[in-house]
Order: structure tokens, then sequence, then C-alpha cells
């Protein structure tokens, strides 16, 4: 077949076009930049942004399938900002689609739609959405969610995947984090309550894109659903990141803040950055702090039954994949 990927050059997105490439499927490339290692595995690489419908629909052109992966992620900007990216960006996914007959659209979504800051143990997707959200990002993407189902029908087959906290080497945004605040002295676990925290390796949750688009046709079990993807191994939050520290060669996080104090130092940067106008990212926020208090782990049995998936590299091969590429230049 021959597939989009929208952030084909991003983490999760070159991890599903690496696979695709594997199995001998075509690959074009939709994304703001230019990548040459994909160009190295002969992927078509198209520049454009999500909100470009014209852009979009040329991409898409003589497509089979599209994997959206492309969105703006992080704790903290405009809602107009979000919105645009992840709303307005997933309608023109869906037009472009429609414009070209592409009957499969698989999406990649976030768990953090169904977060409402208590403990989530177990959770399947029953889950509602919150009647509140603490960040425009888990916002937008529930709103792009909800349009991504809606649009499931006889001629477009569409599912939602909700891969959960995606780590590995090549990762650019939750391993170098942990590790930049590790390294600055600002690392502290919130609260000493053990909550167990699942996580997802980026060629599982790259799989389960896979698999699901496999499985993807009108009126299969997949089509109009959603589903939670991990490893299947819920860990004490703070062990995870202890684990991440380790495969970059530094010492554990020891140093504590109660999850109250964490909340209203967020409450009070959030209103910091907005009064003042603050570039960056606040080094804390409210929906951060509620994160890194509760556990947050989630049932992958309905993934495991419509996709197929089967996590195939443990947390534990994980780490030790990530401890070589710390070791050979994180490049």
């Amino acid at each position: 077949m021959k597939a989009l990927v929208t952030g084909g050059g991003g983490f999760l997105g070159s991890a599903i076009v690496r696979q695709l490439r594997a199995r001998g499927d075509e690959a074009v490339s939709f994304s703001r930049g230019d990548y040459p290692e994909l160009t190295a595995l002969g992927v078509e690489q198209r520049r454009g942004d999500l909100t470009d419908l014209n852009a979009l629909v040329e991409a898409a052109r003589g497509c089979d399938i599209v994997f959206h992966v492309a969105a703006k992620a992080g704790v903290w900007g405009s809602f107009q900002e979000y919105h645009a990216a992840n709303v307005a960006g997933t309608e023109n996914v869906i037009a472009a689609c429609r414009n070209h007959s592409i009957n499969r659209l698989v999406y990649t979504g976030s768990p953090s739609v169904v977060f409402d800051g208590s403990d989530v143990e177990g959770g399947d997707e029953s889950l509602p959405y919150p009647a509140h959200f603490e960040a425009h990002y888990p916002h937008t993407k529930a709103l792009a969610e909800q349009a991504v189902l809606a649009a499931n029908s006889p001629s477009l087959a569409t599912v939602s995947l909700r891969p959960h906290l995606i780590w590995g080497p090549g990762d650019n945004h939750l391993v170098p984090r942990i590790v930049a605040k590790a390294r600055s002295g600002r690392l502290r676990r919130i609260g000493r309550r053990p909550c167990l925290v699942d996580t997802v390796y980026v060629d599982n949750a790259a799989e389960a894109h896979l698999n699901a688009a496999d499985r993807l046709t009108p009126g299969a079990p997949p089509a109009g659903k959603a589903y939670f993807i991990s490893n299947g191994e819920p860990l004490p939050l703070w062990e995870m990141v202890n684990g991440i520290l380790a495969a970059a060669g530094l010492p554990p996080v020891t140093r504590c803040v109660s999850p109250a104090l964490a909340y209203a130092a967020g409450t009070v940067c959030e209103a910091a950055w907005k009064a003042l106008r603050l570039s960056g990212e606040p080094p804390m926020t409210r929906f951060v702090a509620r994160e890194l208090a509760t556990a947050h782990w989630f049932d992958i049995s309905a993934a495991r039954r419509d996709l197929g998936y089967r996590p195939g590299i443990s947390t534990e091969e994980g780490l030790r994949r990530l401890q070589q590429w710390f070791v050979e230049g994180a490049r």
C-alpha cells in the first residue's frame, strides 16, 4: 500500500515510516521540515502545514491510507495555536481523505483525553471525556479524536490509537525533558505514593499503528473506535523515571515535593507567565502536577483483541536499547 504519514519526520511518525518501508510499503511524509534519513529510506517528502488544506490534499494524492500522527504537543501555548494544529488540522486531514476517496484513516490520539486529574487504574475505553481540561493539549486532542471517530462511515473507516508516554532511542520530547531537568538539578518527584503508570516503547507504538491499518476496513471491529496502547507493564512512575535516568548515566531522583505544593506552584507559574507574557514553558503547570502525582495505566485488552496488538519489546529491553543510544552519543 501507499501511505501518507503526517509528521513522518517526528519520533513516532518516523518509526511508522521505517516499519512501512521494512515490509515493502510506499510512504509519503508530510512535515514542515526535510529529513535526510527519510530520503535515504526512499520516502517521498512533502513540506507543508496541517492548516494548509490544499497542501494536504496534494500530499494525499495516490495514497491508500493516512496515518495522522502530527500534532502540536506540550503543555503551554494559546488555545488558538493548539486548536489550529490539532483540531482544524485534523479536520483538514479528514477532508483530504474524502477528496481522494481514501477509505482508511489511522489517527494518533492521546490517553490524556480522558484524564480528569484523578487516578486511572486499569481504565478501559469506556472512560468518558472529562468535563474540564487543565491544558489545551488534551482538550484539543479530545476534540480532534471526536471528529475522527464521527467521520467513520462506509466510505472512510477511522480509528484512534492512544499510545501512553512514548519513549525510546531518538525521543525528542519525553526522555530529553527528564534528562535535562535532572542535569539542571530541577527534577523532583511529586509525592511519595507508588503511583503506577504505563508507557510504550516507540517501536511497539508504531507496530500498533500498522496492526490497526491492516485490520481497518469499513464495518470492521476497529472502525469508529479508540484504543489505549501501552507496553502492558505498569510501573511506579518514579521507578520508570529512574530507569530512564540510569540509561543516561544519571543518579536517581531523591528530592520530593508534596502534590499540593506542586499544584500551587503550577498555578502561580501559569499566572505569572500569562501576566508577564514570559517566553518558553513554565517550570510547572497544574496539568503536569496532577499527571506526576497520580496513577494512570490502562487496560489494553481491546487493542489485543481487535488489533492483534502484542508489544514485542519489553520495558527492560527498551531501557537497554535506550542506554546503548546514550552510549553511542544519543544521535
